[in-house]
Parts: C-alpha cells; structure tokens; sequence
C-alpha cells in the first residue's frame, strides 16, 4: 500500500465536490459529515471540506491534515467501493482528539463497505 494518496485518489475539482453534494448520499457524526457518490473510475477518491466556522487556517489545515492520514492508514480502504467520498468537518471536530476523530471516520466508511459491498 502506498504511503501516499495518489492524485487518482483524491477529488480536486469544484464540480466533483458540487455533483458529491447535489447527487449524493450522507453519512452524519458528531464531528463530520461524509457525502458519497458512485463513480465511473473504478475506485474511490477523497475530497476534505473544513468550512472558516471550524476555526481559523491553522486549525483547518491540521483537521485535514488528520483526516488525509486517517485515511491513508485505514486498512480496509482498498475494500471500499468505487466512490466519491467527501468528509465534511463540522465545528465540533476542532475539539476531537486524533482517535475519536479516525473512530468516526473509519465507522462511517465501513458502513459504505457494508451497504455497498466490497469492490471487485
């Protein structure tokens, strides 16, 4: 497994995040909300959201930060289906630890692996 996300792994333009929240399904928790959306790639790519109610830059760069490497490290992130997948930081996640944080984010992608079943 790489220890870097690719740029195939990650959603970069504003009409890839617009389509995930129009078209897509959500997962809500205390510290974030993940918006999905099948894709016609073949695997599943991320996308962060940290809107300025969270904190100032610092704080948003370092929750995305988290979120990037709770991702990276996820060992069944290969099972996930073919998926956009946009986490949405909520205001409360300024205050979560490290593990609550990768607790909640790990539970609502395995819930997309159970409902969606694995890929290939």
């Amino acid at each position: 497994m790489s220890e870097k996300l690719s740029a195939e792994e990650k959603i970069r333009r504003r009409a890839e995040y617009q389509r995930c929240y129009r078209k897509g399904r959500r997962r809500h928790g205390t510290y974030s909300t993940v918006h999905f959306v099948p894709n016609s790639l073949g695997h599943p790519r991320l996308g962060i959201t940290v809107t300025r109610k969270v904190g100032p830059a610092v704080v948003r760069n370092r929750l995305k930060r988290r979120v990037r490497e709770i991702y990276r490290r996820w060992e069944r992130r290969r099972e996930l289906p073919a998926l956009d997948i946009i986490a949405h930081l909520k205001p409360a996640a300024r205050e979560a630890s490290f593990e609550s944080l990768a607790s909640e984010l790990q539970k609502q992608c395995r819930s997309l692996i159970e409902a969606n079943g694995p890929a290939r």
